[in-house]
């Protein structure tokens, strides 16, 4: 416990607020990049589904 309020005692560096901004920036861009690889591996599978059943 004692260790966890000396980092959030210590102000050299960057702030807990600038560490939460780097975290929120890097998790939106993480949702947007599986959001986009999750849409593009649908519609690979869509594709090979009619294409394996003829239509």
């Amino acid at each position: 416990m004692q260790t966890v309020m000396n980092y959030l005692n210590d102000e050299s560096g960057a702030t807990a607020a600038e560490y939460a901004l780097i975290i929120a920036l890097v998790a939106a861009a993480i949702v947007g990049a599986l959001t986009s690889l999750g849409s593009n591996i649908g519609t690979k599978l869509n594709s090979v589904g009619n294409t394996i059943s003829g239509s």
